[in-house]
């Protein structure tokens, strides 16, 4: 483990501020703020970002533009081949929280956004106006990547499901749907809240949950098709 590697594992845990960015070990990050309401960018947001390990200790502010969009900053990340091991046992990202406010509206406070070495992330951020909503401050909590969180094993399926005759038409073709419906809960729990959300960003966050930016643009490709695969299925056969 380089001494860089363990100053930045250090800061994490203990709060504390690493050595000065190494060009090797640095991501990018970059910000897009819009409302909720007609997604109008908001300009003049400020944008206060620390260690998720420290949040009470601010690293950098910045103000978005007319475009809702704070310029494109480097911050520290563990090594990249940490992210190209299946063996590892260290975190290979850094996690940072963002914490937004601006005029009119309701703060937002994101936790836990991943940052890897050599990538850059782009952090979308949808601020209520205070007019809408009641809520004091909007928290988005991410939690561990699936590749190195520790989460209940999945749910065993058969490879080959009975399908009943329902007398619907089978299309001739695949048909992306705009939005698909998302269970906020194991499929056995009705109580659990249903989401419409639009497809290409149900892809997008599932992709970004279960594989690594730093993999080869052949593995992203496999995998998301897999991805796209299993959804539409999902969606033509439950759903």
């Amino acid at each position: 483990m380089s001494d860089f590697t363990f100053d930045l594992h250090a800061a994490q845990e203990s709060g504390q501020q690493p050595e000065p960015i190494d060009a090797a070990y640095a991501g990018e990050l970059k910000i897009s703020v819009v409302s909720t309401i007609g997604l109008i960018p908001v300009a003049n947001a400020t944008v206060v970002i620390s260690y998720t390990g420290d949040p009470d200790s601010p690293i950098e502010t910045l103000i978005t533009d007319s475009s809702g969009q704070t310029p494109v900053i480097e911050l520290p990340a563990p090594p990249l081949a940490l992210s190209l091991s299946p063996d590892t046992e260290q975190q290979p990202y850094s996690e940072y929280n963002i914490f937004v406010t601006a005029p009119d509206y309701e703060p937002v406070l994101v936790s836990g956004s991943e940052i890897f070495a050599g990538e850059l992330s782009l952090q979308p951020i949808r601020m209520n106006p205070i007019d809408t909503t009641k809520e004091a401050e909007k928290i988005v909590i991410i939690p561990a990547h699936t590749l190195f969180g520790n989460f209940p094993p999945k749910i065993p399926e058969a490879e080959i499901k009975p399908m009943p005759e329902t007398g619907e038409i089978v299309l001739s073709r695949v048909v992306i749907p705009e939005y698909v419906v998302v269970h906020d809960g194991v499929p056995s729990d009705p109580t659990a809240t249903n989401y419409w959300v639009r497809y290409k960003d149900y892809i997008k966050n599932v992709a970004s949950c279960e594989i690594y930016s730093t993999w080869e643009e052949s593995a992203l490709y496999a995998n998301i098709l897999v991805i796209m695969s299993f959804t539409l299925n999902r969606v033509y056969t439950e759903w």
